[in-house]
C-alpha cells in the first residue's frame, strides 16, 4: 500500500513544486495540500495520513507551527509520522522536535528537497517509526549540546566513559559486555548510572541512547577535553 501524505507549506510555488515531485513516486499518495496550521489540522483529521510533510513556519504566527503539529500528533493511534522541512539548520528547533522522542520524526533542510531520494527516504523512515535528522542540523545540535552538557561528563567514572564511548559506536549491551568482559547486568547498571548523571533518566531507552551519544560526541569535540 502507498504511504498516504499530507503536505503543508504556505508558499504556493513550493507546494506545487513538491506536489509534482511527490506525485512522481509510486509508493507515495498525496491526499491533501495545505497552506496554514488550521487547514493542516483539518486535513489530518479528515484524511488520517501516514505521514505529514510540513514547513516549520506557517500562518497564523509563522514561528513554529510545524513543531507544534508534530507534538500534537504524538501518541495518535495509528501513529502519524512527521517530516519537518525548514530553511534553518537550527539546533533549538531540532531539540524541540525530539523533546519527547525521536520515533516517527524527521527534520530536513528545504535545500535537500531537490534530492528526491533523500526526501522519500525520510518519509519512508518516519512512516515505519524511524527518525532522520539532517547532517547540518546534527552538527549544530552537537555544538549546542557541548555548551550545555559538557560538564555532565566530568561526573562519569572512567569505566562509564568507556561504556558511553561504546554506546556512541552503536554497540548494544551484549556487545559492550563482551568487549569489557562484563555481565550484561553490570553493563545495564553502568548505563543506568550514565543516563542518571546526564539527566536522561526519565526518557525512553532508545531516546536516551541517542541523546547520550550526542552529548558524548559534543564533549569529544570540545578542546578543553582533548
Amino acid at each position: 500500500m502507498p504511504i498516504r501524505l499530507v503536505l503543508a507549506d504556505d508558499s504556493f510555488l513550493i507546494r506545487e513544486g513538491m506536489k509534482e515531485l511527490l506525485q512522481s513516486v509510486d509508493e507515495l499518495e498525496l491526499v491533501a495540500t495545505c497552506s496554514d496550521l488550521d487547514s493542516l489540522r483539518a486535513a489530518v483529521d479528515r484524511e488520517r495520513p501516514d505521514v505529514v510533510l510540513t514547513d516549520i513556519r506557517m500562518p497564523p504566527t509563522n514561528t513554529d507551527e510545524g513543531i507544534r503539529v508534530a507534538e500534537e500528533l504524538r501518541g495518535r493511534t495509528p501513529p502519524i509520522g512527521v517530516v519537518v522541512l525548514s530553511q534553518f539548520a537550527d539546533a533549538e528547533y531540532a531539540l524541540a522536535l525530539l523533546d519527547h522522542g525521536a520515533s516517527g520524526r524527521a527534520y530536513l533542510l528545504k535545500e535537500r528537497v531537490s534530492d528526491l531520494g533523500q526526501l522519500v527516504n525520510a518519509i519512508r523512515e518516519v512512516a515505519r517509526g524511524g527518525s532522520v535528522i539532517d547532517a547540518r542540523v546534527i552538527e549544530n545540535l552537537i555544538a549546542a549540546r557541548s555548551r550545555n552538557k559538557r560538564s555532565a561528563l566530568v561526573d562519569l567514572t572512567p569505566r562509564e566513559e568507556e561504556i558511553l564511548s561504546a554506546v556512541a559506536e552503536g554497540k548494544n549491551n551484549a556487545a559492550i559486555a563482551k568487549a569489557f568482559h562484563l555481565t550484561e547486568g553490570a553493563v545495564e547498571k553502568h548505563i543506568s548510572s550514565i543516563f542518571s548523571k546526564l539527566g536522561l533518566s526519565e526518557e525512553p531507552e532508545v531516546h536516551r541512547r541517542v541523546k547520550a551519544t550526542l552529548i558524548y560526541l559534543a564533549a569529544a569535540r570540545e578542546p578543553e577535553r582533548r
